[in-house]
């Protein structure tokens, strides 16, 4: 990357990303964002209230006008962004093609999947919250002719992922399950009999295995990776915290993220 953090002016007010719940201050800060979060993109950055930031706080007039004509234009997010990196000369020139290049396969598919790659990407960075609501709207307008079953599976087993993120291990074991009555494969079982130890009872959990006829084998094995898991002193500090926690403010929490989320 060439540029000098020094070469542009910082704003006084910050342009806030509700993506990443976080004010940028420079163009550079922006380029940062944009060329590290390639799969959050979307209408949150791409939008009048960052041409207007980059008019009024960054003094960009000509940029504020390339930008604006591109939102009326609609011809996608790559000829948005670009000359952004261009103004603030983030990219070298190899970088910028192969940066376009990810963005315009992104481009291509469809709204459901640019939407999971999103929301797989928000529980990589710990987002899990806001994945969870993205994982919700794309089942809510589910249309497995359209994608397949497969792909309907793979978001309810990283929905699952995402409420497991949350302790919230009761609605992740739900969502292995859907997710493996789609798609029987063993690695979503193996996931779902991981997850019925962390909130039921040894008793209602030998009773739901047998209801499952778990292979014994495999059921031992869960057990040893569980038992290693849960030793782990980082694992049962947080548990041990969430456990303590009011779970109507867990549920407030989740609120909150999801009024955020639908402001976007």
């Amino acid at each position: 990357m060439s540029y000098d953090l020094c070469l542009l002016k910082q704003a006084e007010k910050p342009y806030y990303i509700e993506n990443i719940r976080t004010g940028i201050y420079s163009l550079e800060e922006l380029c940062f964002y944009l060329y590290n979060n390639i799969c959050l993109i979307d209408e949150s950055i791409i939008n009048e209230g960052l041409c207007d930031w980059i008019r009024d706080e960054l003094k960009l007039t000509k940029l504020y006008r390339q930008l604006y004509e591109q939102l009326e234009k609609k011809d996608g997010a790559a000829f948005f962004v670009l000359p952004i990196f261009r103004e603030a000369g983030y990219l070298t020139h190899q970088e910028m093609r192969e940066f376009q290049e990810q963005l315009a396969k992104l481009e291509v598919q469809s709204e459901d999947m640019k939407q999971k790659l999103r929301a797989d990407y928000l529980v990589k960075e710990k987002m899990f919250a806001r994945a969870i609501w993205e994982y919700r709207q794309i089942l809510g307008r589910r249309n497995p002719g359209k994608l397949g079953t497969q792909f309907y599976a793979a978001v309810l087993n990283n929905m699952g992922a995402a409420y497991a993120g949350l302790f919230q291990f009761e609605r992740a074991a739900d969502c292995f399950w859907e997710s493996y009555g789609l798609m029987q494969t063993k690695e979503t079982f193996r996931k779902y009999v991981s997850t019925l130890p962390l909130f039921l009872s040894e008793e209602a959990y030998q009773k739901k295995l047998k209801e499952l006829r778990a292979d014994s084998y495999l059921v031992q094995k869960i057990q040893e990776y569980n038992a290693k898991v849960c030793t782990q002193q980082p694992f049962l500090t947080e548990l041990e915290r969430m456990k303590q926690r009011d779970t109507a403010e867990i549920v407030e929490e989740l609120k909150e993220e999801y009024c955020r989320s639908t402001k976007i």
